[in-house]
């Protein structure tokens, strides 16, 4: 726990030795902090804008980075968010949720949807347009993202445009550790099976219902009426399949869902893209997917 809470307190350096493994963010874009108000209190963002000028608002994707719901930080996912405002031409709002042990379920999931309410609010302060608002997240992040785009649509929230959503967690219950994925990746390269179950003890509360879909999406009572998705799934993961039995779920369910499965990429790809040789190439259909629903006439979907 010790160990836990160093690395929870520890700040990833700008510039210097960590961009050689989380990649320089994209030139072009000026980063800056900031903090917001949600109903626990302060909330810290990392806010993404392209520098150059923009005769109209810009879309605005809200991003929550991943790290098993007790590690990790916004400033992690510089390289992603950067290249997202950069080729999509948008606004990237990357949230620092509050992270377990200390601040278990559903601490995240009421962050993570005070900082979509804050940025569709703000929008225009932000030089964006909170009806081209997309929502994205890699593995808790990824669920996360899932999850807020269920809340929003269920409490008539913002309406969200699209979700990317990269190796997300989508099932907690005993189902997900039925998956051949699961079974066949027990020592991950970057995820095992261990981890996740400390992961998730960290996470849950004793008395935590596994099926709610606030932590399980695959669970929800209705997948309907959801944003456009794009859902990356990598194959030596032992998440790929739950990913892959989501994206289907979304796709019975009437969305429109397309998956980019990268066969020899384990758990995390994409936070070494100078290391891992499909980092690219999924940041490329990830932009292309939001650009398509970011950027088209009218974005906003029915509900």
């Amino acid at each position: 726990m010790e160990q836990l809470q160093r690395a929870q307190v520890t700040a990833i350096p700008e510039g210097g030795p960590a961009t050689l493994f989380l990649g320089r963010p994209r030139k072009g874009v000026e980063i800056r902090s900031d903090v917001l108000q949600a109903r626990h209190g302060d909330l810290p963002v990392r806010i993404y804008t392209p520098q150059a000028w923009s005769r109209e608002p810009r879309p605005v994707v809200v991003n929550f980075h991943g790290g098993g719901f007790a590690l990790g930080s916004a400033r992690q996912c510089d390289w992603i968010c950067s290249i997202v405002a950069a080729d999509v031409d948008a606004v990237v709002v990357s949230v620092d949720y509050r992270l377990a042990p200390a601040h278990k379920f559903p601490a995240a999931v009421e962050d993570c949807y005070d900082a979509l309410l804050w940025t569709a609010a703000h929008a225009a302060e932000l030089g964006a347009d909170a009806a081209r608002l997309g929502v994205m997240g890699d593995s808790a992040g990824g669920n996360l993202a899932a999850v807020v785009s269920i809340m929003a649509r269920d409490e008539l929230g913002p309406a969200i445009a699209h979700q990317a959503l990269v190796y997300p967690v989508t099932d907690m219950s005993e189902t997900g550790r039925e998956d051949a994925s699961y079974l066949d990746n027990v020592l991950g390269i970057v995820l095992s099976n261990d981890d996740i179950e400390v992961f998730r003890d960290y996470y849950l509360t004793e008395d935590a219902d596994r099926l709610d879909y606030r932590l399980s999406p695959i669970h929800a009572a209705d997948l309907s009426r959801l944003p456009p998705a794009v859902v990356v799934v990598a194959g030596l993961d032992p998440l790929h399949d739950s990913g892959i039995r989501y994206a289907q779920a979304l796709a019975d369910a009437g969305n429109v869902v397309r998956v980019e499965d990268f066969h020899q990429m384990p758990h995390g790809f994409l936070s070494f893209p100078y290391f891992a040789h499909a980092a690219r190439p999924a940041m490329a259909a990830i932009v292309a997917s939001q650009r398509a629903a970011l950027r088209a006439p009218s974005p906003a979907i029915t509900r």
